[in-house]
């Protein structure tokens, strides 16, 4: 279900309580089945309205429905569950006319008939994050870790394959092994983020990987053939091109992390550091005057 309840009761979604009632009263005067008298489209649309008023006027509820939106919010509350607890017919008593049928939940006890049927309390139990350093070898090869956590008042150990390209920011889910549903429904999930630690060689960027290269003034200048590592232990032949410039970026096609789903990898990135020499041997000073002379 992709509506939006703000949009549905016309309001915005910075409106007070006050502004949501006040939404909601318009409204259901308007399409309550009392006044439509059998009319089955604005029978819909009361209890869309109806729907909407009982998440936007609930403090909890509302701020599940802002935080994860309207697709995230249905994940874990059935209909059922959004009723529980909210009874219409204070409400309509308080509106100036009965239930006409439609009649809510207060603290679990009676069912809220929607769509011709009675919905089960299918509320999710509440996710958990935990934040996994890895190194770069790792991230580059994927690797086994044991993750200890607190959950439900206890030390619990898992035993987590880490796939390949878990760079910063990406995460594993495994399935059911969040905090329980308070209300019978399944267990949330336990995400497993990752958080790529420095290293001492390369610098990451997404899965590109960077590697600075030191030149003498004397390779840079009449070009070299340097060997350069991977993060996977190779080494690869790289041929610098005479005059290369100091801060010159060379790329590796491929040779950086791989993609988690794709198949794919980054790129390594040599970056030229040309090494100037803080003082020279007579004999250098002597052969970069001579150089000097000849307007090099």
């Amino acid at each position: 279900m992709s509506e939006d309840y703000y949009s549905i009761l016309g309001v915005k979604k910075e409106a007070s309580a006050a502004d949501i009632k006040k939404a909601y009263r318009k409204l259901a005067m308007k399409f309550h089945p009392d006044h439509t008298k059998g009319d089955k489209s604005a029978e819909e649309k009361f209890k869309k309205i109806s729907e909407a008023y009982a998440v936007l006027s609930d403090k909890d509820k509302r701020k599940e429905y802002d935080t994860f939106g309207s697709e995230g919010f249905h994940q874990r509350f059935s209909q059922e569950d959004i009723f529980r607890g909210f009874d219409f017919g204070d409400i309509f008593r308080e509106f100036g006319f009965g239930g006409a049928g439609f009649s809510g939940t207060r603290g679990g006890g009676r069912r809220f008939n929607f769509g011709g049927g009675q919905q089960q309390a299918r509320v999710k139990g509440s996710d958990l994050v935990y934040e996994l350093p890895l190194t770069l070898r790792e991230v580059a090869t994927g690797v086994s870790k044991t993750v200890s956590f607190q959950h439900q008042d206890r030390n619990e150990n898992l035993t987590v394959k880490i796939p390949k390209g878990l760079i910063t920011g990406k995460q594993v889910r495994l399935a059911g092994k969040g905090n329980p549903s308070p209300y019978g429904g399944p267990s949330g999930d336990l995400f497993i983020k990752s958080k790529v630690l420095d290293d001492p060689k390369f610098i990451a960027r997404q899965y590109d990987l960077y590697l600075n290269q030191e030149l003498k003034l004397s390779e840079a200048i009449l070009g070299v053939t340097v060997s350069v590592p991977t993060i996977d232990d190779k080494q690869l032949s790289l041929k610098i091109p005479p005059g290369t410039k100091h801060g010159t970026k060379m790329r590796l096609s491929g040779h950086g992390l791989p993609e988690m789903k794709e198949g794919q990898r980054g790129n390594l990135y040599v970056r030229i550091q040309i090494k100037i020499p803080k003082s020279l041997t007579k004999e250098q000073k002597k052969l970069v005057e001579e150089l000097a002379a000849t307007g090099l």
